[in-house]
């Protein structure tokens, strides 16, 4: 079938193209850069033509709250008038674990108007919440860095590996609407400030990692639970160590 994968040149969107490439489906690899852009509409009425499901990876490239907003107000708006011109049959979207409960958070209030816009559009869909991503870990590490040191709160995270995540994204691209959010989360459970200490150590970065519950995350204040899913969550299989050995340099 015809897959149009919105952010398809980014770090999930190109390993999801791939999978699903590899299985036989035309997929169309969507972005600015291939000439499909959801802010300004241009493309996308072309690329959905005869179109049977609709992935959605793309990103705020700002972190501005208001920007944050717009760019997923607008994108989605946007994606569903061409999706019901194309009579798409599946839209999926991939946000994170704990979106609602990170409402302090310009980025997390940007994502919950994405999914209520997906729920009310008409268009059957999946929501996939994912714990953050193994790469994310060096970002995560800077966000709180002063000086010489990593002020990060000691909430629970369970990291996932990107490639568990594009496999869970092909999965579920290939599966029937659920109309609903599934969760995927990674094999182990740590508490933040520790995982970026072990991190920061491994890769020989000197900054010293300080537990503070005040730390905010990306604007939000977090609580153990805020992070991580009890929801059942879909596991991935590579566990941070066999993270670290293959691709945490590359």
């Amino acid at each position: 079938m015809k897959i149009v994968i919105i952010g398809g040149t980014g770090l999930i969107g190109s390993k999801t193209v791939d999978r699903l490439s590899k299985q036989g489906h035309e997929v169309i690899a969507a972005s600015p850069n291939t000439g499909v852009n959801t802010i300004t509409g241009e493309g996308l009425a072309t690329a959905l033509a005869g179109t049977e499901v609709v992935v959605d990876l793309a990103n705020s490239p700002s972190f501005e709250d208001k920007a944050v907003l717009e760019f997923f107000e607008t994108s989605g708006r946007n994606l569903f008038a061409a999706e019901k011109a194309a009579g798409v049959k599946h839209h999926i979207a991939l946000s994170v674990v704990g979106t609602e409960r990170l409402q302090e958070s310009g980025y997390f209030r940007g994502k919950l108007a994405q999914e209520k816009l997906i729920k009310a559009s008409g268009v059957p869909y999946t929501i996939v919440h994912s714990t953050q991503f193994m790469e994310f870990l060096s970002g995560i590490a800077q966000s709180g860095t002063l000086g010489d040191t990593v002020h990060l709160s000691s909430a629970y995270v369970q990291p996932i590996a990107s490639d568990d995540v594009a496999d869970a994204m092909a999965d579920v691209t290939l599966a029937a609407p659920v109309n609903a959010t599934i969760e995927i989360a990674g094999p182990e459970r740590f508490r933040l400030n520790e995982l970026v200490a072990r991190y920061l150590k491994a890769m020989g970065d000197a900054r010293k990692v300080e537990p503070d519950p005040e730390a905010r995350y990306f604007g939000a204040r977090l609580e153990d639970g805020s992070l991580v899913s009890d929801n059942n969550p879909r596991l991935g299989r590579i566990t941070f160590e066999q993270w670290f050995a293959t691709s945490a340099r590359k």
